[in-house]
């Protein structure tokens, strides 16, 4: 059985492509308009057809329903509007009039009043009850996009002459014409209370005071838009272009923040009823749900194997309907106010991990542009630190462990109260992506490294920058201080290692071993060497004079990775091509162990405290605990069941921890973290997984349960969606069967405990 999501719902398959769905006002009823034309509406209660129609002659562009949800309007490219009643499937009345097609009908929110518009240029409002046309508005050229106040009472549409004109329905007349736009008008949007209208053409948007027609503000968005239901925000993303969804502010008029998961293009946005959410669709085939006050993505939902190309909350706010390219409509149960939970999962690939000083908690970021803090030994959640427009690269905790410092792809470096989560600095300046960050061992200085080709040091307490370290011709990659905190090493994409004075800003050495970017640079411990790498070689450099005094040969592709031993006198270097890790002695130079057992490139080495045991990783998941004094192979171990490659460490997703068992956490692609343990016993060490974080899903694989109770029809439908056979038992045959729970109940215990992480048996 394929595995299922809390709180998804059977989803609905069809044979033709889904063109448009929406709830009815109570909710009550689900209408579905398919490619072929057709109208299936859905009962949601138990999410059974109750009926399916076909009455327009040709395309049928648009779909609403009425304001008590009884009927619903239909427009065609036939030239006709239909109303339908939604309890019978019964048409009552076919409207008559346009000359050509009917692209758009719409419901005044509180009357019984329809609007159509339609290519013959003209709008015509009719009267729901009997079906008489009550108006014709014409003569304002091609109209493109039509919307109700609030009240109904009036009726504003955006034409190609690039104007905006609100209509009074009772008289028929033209009360106000917005004039400044420069190109046609695309959308048109009224606020929850009437008094503001939002209008946007393919450049900008702009806010308008309804009463008086004066333009508020002009915003610079030439994406697609979704205005929320209080009519003061807006949401806007562009497909073609990026990923990220960006939240606008209609009382100030600024953007205020910029959301990022998707790993593609977003096709469609959603805002929840009380507007503190977001759903949105994507051409990565997922549904997200995102919190609009922090933009932190709260649950990701699969299951689409094509672009979801719209999605749209129900009335309540608890269900989201999602529609995808694959000819299904996919429904999932997302609760409602305080019910909602925050999957503590990151919706990106984690790109780097830290262990906290006080060896107590676990920072890691991500690309889904979040921090989030846990706590080691259990992995429970405690914070979310959001702020970043951009993934962030890299963190680093203070000396003390009090303050986080974070870098990102926005150019910028934010410095953040551990305990607080508050941002204490926002550091600018550069003008590239900043890849590395990095606290000084006294704690009072920062240093970052970006693809502007400098390095710059920051006063922790002012957020000053104070001192920009140039020279560089290619973009920076690393940067490193000694352990004093005296010296800095960067390296760059050019494969030069520049040794800097950090008082002076003075470049002392520059190292040129290497004709391609270094991806790591390590100080020795005591401060006087550094160990670089990636080619074929491992150097090591003398700190003072720059000298290289040693070159360790061995491999036979690039090295990717290269370590010092806690005691400093075995360095450890892997490969990704050879599939080997090599331990060496740094007095002799020699190379003690050859390791070897890896079937895939090894992206990660790391000794352990102590210094007696290694750590690495390869790129398909695989883990090997190495003796480093014998060389020998302790322990090998995977993921269970359904590691893919998706989970691949990056090069700083593996931290120890300290505890009172041996202990490291790792992060992978999907966005989870993984705590584990190594246990030994005599000769022996066995390694388990202690806790891991979760998204709320439950896969099991080859497995029979028998004697389930208290499952719904739409329990069981879903389950069989998902291809488990055979039906339950509903009796209970034997005392251990008793111990069995009702898929309701393991449902809201799993939901409960899965909110923080999930731990294995």
């Amino acid at each position: 059985m394929a595995s299922a999501q809390f709180g998804e719902l059977p989803f609905l398959k069809f044979d033709h492509y889904v063109r448009s769905c929406k709830y009815s006002p109570d909710g009550s009823s689900f209408a579905v308009l398919l490619h072929d034309n057709s109208i299936n509406m859905y009962a949601t209660s138990n999410w059974e057809r109750t009926w399916i129609q076909s009455g327009h002659s040709n395309y049928v562009y648009s779909i609403a329903y009425s304001p008590n949800g009884d009927r619903i309007v239909s427009g065609s490219e036939d030239s006709t509007v239909r109303i339908w009643d939604v309890a019978t499937g019964d048409c009552l009345f076919i409207l008559i009039g346009h000359s050509k097609a009917v692209n758009k009908v719409a419901c005044a929110p509180e009357s019984k009043v329809v609007a159509s518009k339609s290519q013959d240029e003209t709008i015509r409002l009719w009267d729901m009850d009997t079906g008489d046309c009550r108006s014709i508005i014409s003569g304002h050229g091609n109209i493109i996009i039509v919307a109700f106040s609030p009240k109904g009472h009036n009726i504003a549409f955006g034409s190609g002459d690039r104007r905006v004109r609100l209509w009074d329905i009772a008289s028929g007349e033209l009360q106000n014409i917005l004039i400044g736009h420069t190109r046609p008008i695309t959308s048109i949007a009224y606020s929850a209370q009437g008094d503001l209208l939002i209008s946007k053409d393919d450049n900008e948007v702009r806010v308008w005071e309804v009463k008086t027609g004066e333009r508020r503000h002009v915003l610079k968005v030439d994406g697609i838009l979704t205005s929320s239901p209080t009519g003061t925000q807006a949401a806007s993303y562009k497909w073609w272009i990026k990923k990220e969804i960006e939240l606008w502010d209609f009382e100030t008029g600024v953007c205020i923040r910029r959301i990022s998961g998707h790993d593609k293009g977003v096709l469609g946005t959603a805002y929840s009823p009380l507007g503190d959410q977001l759903a949105s669709g994507g051409r990565d085939m997922t549904v997200r749900l995102w919190d609009v006050e922090t933009g932190e993505c709260r649950q990701t939902m699969t299951g689409h194997t094509g672009d979801v190309s719209n999605v749209l909350f129900s009335p309540k706010g608890d269900c989201v309907a999602s529609v995808g390219d694959d000819n299904t409509v996919r429904l999932w149960n997302v609760g409602s106010g305080a019910s909602r939970k925050i999957s503590n999962d990151h919706s990106g690939s984690v790109s780097s991990l830290e262990y906290s000083p006080k060896r107590n908690q676990i920072a890691s970021c991500s690309w889904d542009s979040t921090i989030r803090l846990r706590n080691a030994e259990t992995g429970a959640h405690s914070r979310t630190l959001t702020g970043h427009s951009g993934s962030v690269d890299k963190i680093s905790y203070s000396p003390q462990g009090d303050q986080l410092v974070s870098c990102s792809n926005d150019k910028t470096v934010r410095l953040w109260d551990v305990e607080s989560g508050a941002c204490r600095h926002i550091l600018t300046g550069h003008t590239g992506t900043v890849r590395d960050v990095v606290f000084s061992p006294q704690g009072n200085q920062i240093a970052s490294a970006s693809w502007d080709k400098t390095v710059r040091l920051w006063n922790v307490v002012t957020g000053e920058c104070q001192r920009v370290l140039a020279g560089n011709r290619e973009r920076v990659q690393v940067v490193t201080y000694s352990p004093q905190g005296h010296q800095l090493a960067s390296s760059s994409y050019g494969g030069t290692v520049r040794l800097w004075d950090v008082e002076t800003g003075a470049c002392k050495h520059t190292l040129t071993p290497h004709s391609m970017r270094i991806d790591r640079i390590e100080f020795s411990p005591n401060g006087n060497q550094i160990a670089s790498a990636l080619d074929m070689t491992v150097r090591l450099w003398d700190v003072k004079t720059g000298a290289c005094s040693h070159i360790f040969i061995g491999h036979q592709k690039e090295v990717t990775r290269v370590v010092y031993s806690p005691r400093g006198d075995q360095v450890a270097s892997a490969s990704r091509g050879d599939r080997m890790v090599r331990l060496w002695d740094i007095e002799s130079g020699e190379c003690c162990h050859t390791l070897v057992g890896h079937e895939q490139g090894i992206s990660t080495i790391v000794y352990s405290p102590s210094g007696s045991l290694l750590a690495s990783w390869d790129d398909e998941g695989e883990g090997r605990l190495w003796d480093v004094e014998t060389g020998g192979c302790y322990r090998t171990f995977a993921y269970p069941s359904g590691w893919d490659s998706r989970h691949s460490l990056m090069s700083r997703n593996f931290v120890w921890t300290l505890s009172d068992v041996v202990s490291f956490v790792t992060g992978g692609r999907d966005g989870t973290l993984r705590g584990w343990e190594v246990v030994k016993e005599g000769d022996r060490c066995r390694v388990r997984m202690r806790w891991r974080t979760t998204n709320g899903q439950l896969a099991v694989e080859d497995t029979n349960v028998h004697d389930v109770q208290e499952l719904s029809d739409l329990d069981r439908r879903l389950l069989k969606q998902r291809g488990a056979t055979g039906d339950p038992i509903h009796c209970l045959r034997d005392e251990a069967s008793k111990k069995m729970t009702g898929m309701a109940s393991v449902v809201s215990k799993f939901k409960s405990y899965s909110s923080d992480t999930m731990a294995p048996n």
